[in-house]
This record gives C-alpha cells, structure tokens and sequence, in this order.
C-alpha cells in the first residue's frame, strides 16, 4: 500500500485529482452564491481561499511531481493550507453554534481583511467580497451545515496528505546500490 501511495504521489495524476476536487468544491461554493442566492460571510471567504490554497498546491505538485524538489514543495503548501481550512471551519462552526455557557460567544469580523499587497476582495469582489453572516446557517445536508461539511472535507484531505507524506518514507522504492548479481556473472 505505501508503495502504491508513493508511486501515486509521483504521477500528475494525484495531483490533477487534487486539483478537480477543489476547482470542483469552488465550483460548488459559486453555484451556492451566484446561483442560489447564498451571500458569502467573512468566514466562507477564508476558507475559500484556504482552498485555493490547496489549488495552488496542487499545482506546484503537476509541475514535477516525479522531482522531490515540486513534490516536497506540493505536499508542504496543501499540509499547511488544508491545515489553515481546518482551523477556519472549526472557528466557523464555533460562531454557528456557540457554547450556550459563554455570556458572549466568538463573533466574525463584518468585513474581509486581506492584505494591501493582495485585496482579493478588490480584484475580484464577484468571488471574495462577504455580504453574509457568520453565525446564520443558512443552508444544510443531511443535518449538517457548510461548515460542518468543511471541517470534514478538510479534514479528509489531511488525512489523505498524513498519508501521503508517511509513504514519501515508508514506500519509497528500495535504492540499489550495487548492480544485480546475474548481470555481473553474465559479463564474465
């Protein structure tokens, strides 16, 4: 098995799969808000760009993934965003569903904050601009609410990295350092 999660690792297929599951949760997030009305809070945009995040990762990783050079560089930038996701949708659930013993519960900021050398929200407002609130759940499936899900998606890609990184160690291809006997006994 770690053999096969390695070699896998080394394929521009693994990578592509990252890719299509996230340009295919973004796609979702954007029917939600264009198609279905949704508006967007501060958190949903965080954790959107948490998972461009992942995206770009995934990218880093289909330049060369057979080079250890990309693939380290890969699986570090989808380890540490997918971390960053996780954290956002639980800090997210936290404000949907707060702690009835807290006289004031955690409350999410009214407007996004990037940074000045990156204004998402200004490049693009149609994806990154937040007209929602936070602690409304404004949609759920089968109970659970969107950030619910995200805690679980994030959580399932970290998994799945957890892995991954263990089988860059554990299933690597053994190295042969010296020639195979037969080859040697053949030429003499």
């Amino acid at each position: 098995m770690w053999r096969a999660l390695n070699q896998f690792s080394r394929s521009r297929a693994s990578w592509l799969l990252l890719l299509l599951c996230v340009v295919g949760l973004e796609a979702t997030a954007l029917y939600f808000q264009h198609g279905q009305g949704l508006a967007p809070c501060v958190m949903c945009i965080y954790e959107r760009v948490a998972l461009f995040g992942v995206g770009t990762a995934a990218l880093l990783g289909l330049i060369a993934p057979d080079e250890p050079f990309w693939r380290t560089l890969g699986l570090l930038a989808y380890g540490i965003t997918a971390a960053w996701g996780l954290k956002l949708s639980l800090e997210h659930v936290s404000y949907q569903f707060p702690d009835p013993n807290q006289l004031f519960g955690p409350t999410c900021d009214v407007a996004v904050n990037f940074p000045s050398w990156a204004p998402l929200n200004q490049w693009l407002p149609q994806v990154f601009e937040a007209s929602g609130d936070c602690s409304k759940v404004v949609w759920q499936w089968l109970g659970w609410s969107m950030p619910q899900w995200l805690v679980g998606i994030f959580s399932a890609m970290l998994v799945i990295w957890g892995l991954v990184v263990i089988a860059q160690f554990i299933g690597r291809p053994p190295r042969r350092i010296f020639l195979n006997n037969t080859r040697l006994c053949a030429k003499h």
